[in-house]
Parts: structure tokens; sequence; C-alpha cells
């Protein structure tokens, strides 16, 4: 079959000189660079775009497209054993671009890096709080093994790229893959180059190379690809969407918000994170700097995530009650005039530094004195995530947080756990309500997590909650592709089409 597919496809070639329908080279413009190309690191957003499923691929994949839930990838297929644990029956007949053949024991050593303390594996957050086990039974089946015992382990494996067994446990620069395929070209500070594999196990692409291009301006993304400059850019700004024929909005599943360091005084008070919440006016950003279908955040996962609260509301902008807290705190030798510095990701977000220098007024108006500081994705992951540096002063992080998998362990251990990588807080509450919540199946684990969203939200106040952010995408009249809410942290380039 493969065969004749491809004999089919020279012989359109020769009757469509000088090249075939359907295929060819695009060019791709993005906000931030890929500081490294490390797989797995690829749940970041700005590396995920640009190797997850391209490069690096997973045992299984979410299907964002339709609603097929957990789709096989590496994976062929796969069953919850007696005791639990997880067997996965994977394909064969597949390489590596480096040439060498995908086995169980590159599934095992893929998650075994993972988890290494010789790196700082992204993805390995989350597994946070669980034990996994991996387990090869033969050169194709392998088990995995949790505790507690993890009924959505299928998904949770959609989030670990899959190295040869001979990749070192340190980080690489070029990644090697399964993927459809390699990288051909990195030039730091100018371009990213992949090249589609004639070798690939699955179908082939019809995009054959793609150079990826970073710009920080929307803007200027943005007349890229009206002037063909760049055949796609998967984030432009609301203002700049204004031809519906090559501009499209998507609900993405990012959450913008401010995460608080509660160990830090003031922010160790609750009042003044309170405070904090109602100082902002969040309804002014829609339809100004914010599009205005983005939708106001009441938890750090997007409806309809499994577990969503309704009944969890968005704090009111009350600048008069954010100052009569700050004066009770005050008042009882809290030092709520302490500088508080708040830390954001240059080129984020369409818009970034204008909301954030508004959020910074909103805050001064009410009494805090507050400093803005912009930094790049690699020095922002330092702030973010821990070891946080000793001696620090009070800080709060403006991030966006992805999680387009349907579920909150995807999100809560990291962000909220006592041992969460990203957490600026400990609550034995919150710590035993992720716990249970990971662990139950069905409506009483939608139940704790509902419970939990509550309890961050309005009891612990553990951050400030801004928008689930809409997404706009511009894209050449010359491509077949519509974003999905996935797009901002991977774009698969066996989507796009090219007419």
């Amino acid at each position: 079959m493969k065969k004749l597919f491809v004999l089919s496809a020279l012989m359109l070639g020769s009757a469509l000189s000088p090249a075939f329908a359907g295929s060819g080279p695009i060019k791709i413009v993005l906000a931030e660079e890929a500081d490294l190309l490390e797989p797995c690191m690829a749940t970041r957003s700005n590396i995920g775009r640009v190797i997850m499923q391209n490069v690096s691929e997973t045992l299984t994949e979410l299907d964002v497209r339709g609603d097929k839930g957990v789709m096989p990838r590496l994976a062929e297929k796969w069953e919850q054993n007696e005791d639990g644990s997880w067997r996965f029956h994977l394909r064969q007949g597949i390489k590596f671009s480096d040439g060498t053949t995908f086995d169980a024991k590159d599934v095992k050593h893929s998650f075994d890096r993972i988890m290494s303390d010789k790196n700082t594996c992204e993805s390995r957050r989350y597994f946070g709080g669980i034990t996994v086990t991996p387990t090869v039974v033969d050169d194709y089946t392998i088990d995995f093994s949790a505790d507690p015992v993890q009924p959505i382990l299928p998904l949770l494996m959609s989030l670990v790229t899959i190295v040869p067994e001979e990749t070192p446990l340190e980080f690489v620069r070029e990644p090697v893959g399964t993927g459809p395929y390699k990288l051909s070209n990195w030039t730091p500070g100018q371009q990213i180059v992949l090249t589609s594999r004639d070798d690939y196990w699955g179908a082939k692409p019809e995009v054959t190379e793609a150079t990826y291009l970073f710009r920080a301006d929307p803007s200027v993304r943005a007349a890229m690809v009206q002037t063909g400059e760049a055949d796609l850019s998967p984030s432009i700004s609301q203002l700049d969407a204004t031809n519906p024929a090559t501009d499209f909005s998507y609900l993405d599943s990012e959450t913008v918000y401010l995460r608080i360091d509660h160990n830090i005084e003031p922010l160790n008070d609750v009042r003044v994170r309170r405070a904090l919440n109602i100082a902002i006016d969040r309804q002014a950003f829609l339809g100004t700097l914010v599009p205005d279908s983005a939708l106001l955040a009441t938890a750090i996962v997007p409806p309809p995530t499994l577990g969503w609260n309704p009944d969890v509301k968005v704090f009111p902008y009350d600048p008069e009650g954010a100052k009569k807290l700050l004066e009770e705190a005050k008042a009882d030798g809290v030092k709520v005039e302490t500088p508080i510095t708040i830390i954001a990701r240059s080129a984020n977000f369409p818009n970034v530094t204008e909301i954030m220098e508004a959020i910074q007024a909103q805050l001064q108006e009410v009494g805090f004195k507050v400093d803005l500081k912009f930094v790049e994705v690699a020095e922002h992951e330092q702030y973010y995530s821990k070891p946080f540096k000793e001696g620090r002063g009070p800080q709060i992080v403006a991030a966006m947080h992805d999680n387009s998998k349907g579920d909150p362990s995807f999100s809560m251990f990291f962000k909220y756990a006592t041992d969460g990588t990203q957490s600026g807080f400990s609550d034995p509450k919150v710590d035993d309500l992720i716990k249970r919540a990971s662990a139950a199946v069905g409506e009483e684990r939608a139940k704790l997590w509902s419970e939990l969203i509550a309890y961050l939200h309005d009891d612990v106040v553990a951050d400030v909650l801004l928008f689930h952010m809409v997404g706009f995408s511009r894209v050449s009249d010359r491509l077949d592709f519509k974003p999905t809410m996935a797009t901002n942290g991977t774009l698969q380039l066996s989507e796009i089409k090219i007419k």
C-alpha cells in the first residue's frame, strides 16, 4: 500500500510540474524562541509546539478534534491488569530518526530518564505524588504500576516523550525521536528547521519541511503571514485578527494567573492575598487587552474540565474593600508596605506587557507597592519552579498554564501540593484532597476535584486567577488548517494540509 501511495504521488507530481499539489515546505512564526529542544521538556509550550508529536512521540494522545478520548500513538492498545497496573502493547517495525529500533526498553528508559535526578524534566511534575514503576514484559509489551493506582494512567502517558535507550540522562541538544520529522537545522536566534522522514512508520505528512521563525510582536507575526513571509502564526492578537478568510479564533486551554508565594510576608496573610484579588478589575480587560470572548477564571483549569465548580464565583472588583483589608492587616503588624515584585515572561501571550502594567497600576492604586520585572523563559522558570531562592523578597509570578487534558490531575499536584514544583504554599487539606481525587474514579473523582477548586479559591486564596484565554491564529490561504485548544502547546505538522 505504501509503494502504491508513493507511485501515485510520483505520477501526480509529473503531471503537475514543478511540484505535485498538496505537499511542500512551510514557514511558521512563533512568539518565543525555544531555549532548548529537549524531549522531556516538550510539555512546555515554547518547546512542545515545535517537537511534540513532530519529532518526539508518546505512547498515547488525546483526541482534541473529536470525541475519541485517549488514542493510540506508539502503543497499539492497552488494558488494566487485575492488580491495577496498566499493560501497553507497542507498535512494531518503528525506527527512531537515528536508525535504531523502537521497543519496550526505550519506553522504560524514557520514563526512568524523566524521573531521574540527573535532570530537571518538566514532564516529571505531572507524576507528583505518584510512584510509577515500569516493567518490561517483552520487546513490545510493558507494564506500568502506580501507587496509588492511577485510573487515568493511559492519559498521563500522553505526556511522556519516547527517546532511544542510548539517550543520556542529561539534557540533549538535538532530539532523536520516532516522529514524522527530524531536526535538520537549529540556528539560535534565527530559525529551527524540521524535515520530514522518508522512513516514518505512519502516514506521510503533506508538510515536507517546516521552518520556525521567531518574532515577539504579534502585529509583526500577523503581517508576515499576510505578506507571504510566513504561512502560519499560531498566536496573534485580537486587534490583528481582521481577515475572516485567514484569521481564526479558538478557545484554548490556557489560564493566565498570578502565582503567589505564600512563604514571604506580607503574602503569607490571607487578607493581603484577598486584597490582591479584589483590587484587579478583570472585566475591564475583556475586549481591550484581552479578547472579549475570554472567560474570567475561578480555577487553574478551564471549563469543561472534570470537577469544574460552577458555584465558585469570580472575585468582585472592590478597590475600597482591598484598601480596608490592607489597613486591617497593617493594624495587626503585617508589613503591607513591603515592595512586591511581579515577574512576568516576555512574549508569553499577546499584550502581556500592557496587561501586567495595568495590573501593576491597579494594585498600586489600593496601596500595594509593586515592581514589575520581565524576563525570558529560562530565567522565568527559575522564579516559577522550586527550589525557590533563599533570601528572596515577596514575589508574584505571572504565568499561563495549559491543561488541555480534561482532568485536574495534570495541574493540581505540581501547582498546589506541598511538594509540588510550582506550589507557593503548604496546606494539609489540599494535599489530602489531591491524593484522594487522583486515585478516585467517576462521580467521586469529580466531586473531590470540585471541592478542591472551591477550597483553593475561597479559603486558601491560593493565587490570583485571571483569564481562560481565547487564541487567535493567522493561517495562509495556501494551507488547510484550523487551530484547536491544544494549538498553543502542540502544533502537529501532520494536521496541516497544503492546498
